[in-house]
Order: structure tokens, then sequence, then C-alpha cells
């Protein structure tokens, strides 16, 4: 047998060891040091990488779950910090869905996903021409690009093995998840009015000030009265500039 057809049936049974026969010249014993060194090695990246889904799901519900991803999925990176996103991938395309399947599987994983994808990120917050401590309402806020503006059907980030809705809420959950200049991971909970600032603030590119983004959103809801969205608002913006969510005016 050609060398390169003994690594297909080599790795296709590392893969999949109950549909694919091992090289018949590798002793069996050593075979199966290697099929479960490979896949212990990805489920506890995997399992570190998904904290939250790992401990809501059963150990079985789990290890079928990691089973069917190392069997199955095509991965488009050699690069193991890239691991977590694949199986986030396979998720969206190519596992099927089972019965017992929490409702917010999916939405979970991707929350835990972009704490991950944050913290690994390459870029660098810059403050180039931006003042950290001028005004945010007659300034130009500038929001950092390391700042993620989220919306989910389930409180993705109060899930656990104590709460586990079996059907969303009846308003969405908006969440920010940022990194901040010390390279340390939060996120903020938006409420109606924080999550429209927030949205505006994205569309704005540092473009208006954070008074006419207020205004326009006092203007959008129809506020009786306007300066106490102002005010609010003012509140926010200086929130947000204390944890990096904003990095100051231009």
């Amino acid at each position: 047998m050609h060398f390169m057809d003994v690594q297909r049936q080599f790795s296709a049974h590392i893969r999949n060891p109950a549909k694919n026969p091992a090289p018949t010249d590798v002793e069996p014993r050593r075979m199966a040091v290697y099929s479960e060194l490979f896949f212990n090695n990805v489920q506890g990246l995997i399992a570190s990488s998904y904290p939250v889904l790992h401990k809501i799901l059963s150990e079985e519900k789990w290890l079928r779950l990691l089973r069917g991803y190392f069997a199955n999925h095509v991965s488009h990176t050699p690069l193991f910090p890239q691991v977590p996103q694949e199986f986030l991938n396979y998720l969206k395309s190519d596992y099927i869905p089972e019965a017992d399947d929490p409702a917010f599987m999916l939405e979970l994983a991707h929350y835990e996903w972009v704490e991950l994808a944050l913290m690994v990120n390459t870029q660098v917050l810059d403050f180039t021409g931006i003042d950290r401590e001028g005004d945010l309402l007659t300034g130009k806020p500038i929001l950092s690009p390391l700042a993620w503006a989220l919306n989910y059907q389930f409180p993705v980030h109060a899930l656990s093995p104590d709460y586990q809705p079996a059907q969303a809420p009846d308003e969405p959950t908006y969440i920010v998840v940022y990194r901040d200049k010390e390279d340390e991971i939060g996120f903020v909970q938006l409420n109606t009015i924080s999550a429209l600032l927030m949205q505006k603030l994205i569309a704005s590119e540092g473009q208006h000030t954070g008074e006419a983004l207020l205004q326009a959103i006092a203007t959008e809801i129809n506020h009786p009265d306007p300066a106490v969205i102002l005010q609010g608002g003012q509140g926010i913006l200086q929130e947000w500039c204390q944890r990096d969510i904003i990095l100051g005016v231009k």
C-alpha cells in the first residue's frame, strides 16, 4: 500500500474508529493510544473554550457532540487556536440537531466563542488622536474596535446548570462584549436606551457628537423630556469610556 494511503487510513481510523478500520501493520494497542490521545487533546481544548456549555450538557451528550465533530467536520485551518471556531462552524453548518439539544445551545456556543475570539485578537487599542478626558456630549465618541455588540434570543450571559430556560424570553438580550486596555474581557448587558445608543454609535463611526446621538434617540422614542435621555445617556457614555468600550472623543 502506498504511504499516502496508509496515512489516510491511519487518520480516518483516528477520527472515527467505529467506521474506519485501522492499518493492518499497526498494533491495535498502539492504535488505541493514538486515537485516545488525539481525541482527548481536541476534546480538552474545546471543553476549556466552552466551559458553560460543557457543564450544562450531560457527559454522554458532550462526548457524543465532540465525537460527531471529530469524525465529520472538515477543518479549514491547521492552527490549534482556531479549533474552537471550527467547532462553532460545525454547530452552525454540519451538525444535525438532536431532540435533547438545549434550545439555546448554538447561541451559548457563539457567546463563549466571542470571549475567546476577543482574547486572541491581535489588534491593539490605538488612542492616537483621541482625547481620553474629552466631553462625551459635545465631543464625538470613538467606539473601540474590540467592543462587539451582540443580540441573542436567550440570556446567554446568565445560563448555567441551574438556569436553563426551555423557551426564549419575550425580549431579546443585548450585550456588548469587550476587551479593555489591560486585555481583560468584560461584558455589559444593554437595556432599550443603551442598545439604541450603541446602535447609533456604530452607525455614526465617530462622526456625531454624543449629544446629537442622544437627541436622535429622544426624538425616535418620542420622549416627553429629552433632558432625561441626555442625562441618562451621558452616564452610559461615561461608564463605557471607563470600561474602554468607548476610547474617548476625537
